[in-house]
């Protein structure tokens, strides 16, 4: 918890200066993709911040990812988490993204399938229903009693 302290006030001073810059400031929490908005064109600065870039990539421009880019960003960013050849504060934050992967809304997936839309039917049109139903037939269970033993 220490960690998001220096975290939330980093991102509030940077938040003005990002301001003045004529695009939405961008509220980094690792290099220069994770997080709300990015500093495109720079570089990314490490594995996580890679998977960062190809999350915001799969983002359309002021929409919302699909369920399948935050599954991506989620699955990278937790293999980076329990790399033992990361540095432990770059662990520490995909950690931290993974987590918020699997919790960022997303837009919903297009159907598998069409809509099924009853086709119209013209004016007028009277649907034919059957006056008598018939019951299914009742069949017959011996019964047994204690004598037929």
């Amino acid at each position: 918890m220490t960690v998001a302290v220096p975290l939330v006030l980093a991102c509030g001073l940077a938040v003005p200066a990002l301001a003045q810059s004529g695009r939405p400031p961008a509220l980094l929490i690792h290099g220069n993709y994770c997080g709300p908005g990015n500093n495109a064109p720079l570089p990314p600065i490490d594995a996580l911040d890679a998977a960062c870039a190809r999350h915001d990539a799969c983002t359309p421009r002021g929409g919302m990812p699909t369920a399948t880019c935050n599954a991506r960003l989620q699955r990278e960013a937790a293999l980076i988490s329990r790399d033992p050849r990361q540095p432990e504060d770059v662990r520490d934050a995909a950690g931290f993204v993974a987590f918020a992967a699997g919790m960022m809304p997303s837009r919903p997936q297009v159907a598998e399938a069409p809509a099924m839309v009853p086709a119209a039917r013209p004016v007028g049109h009277v649907v034919q229903v059957p006056s008598v139903v018939q019951a299914p037939s009742v069949v017959q269970v011996p019964s047994l009693d204690e004598d037929d033993e």
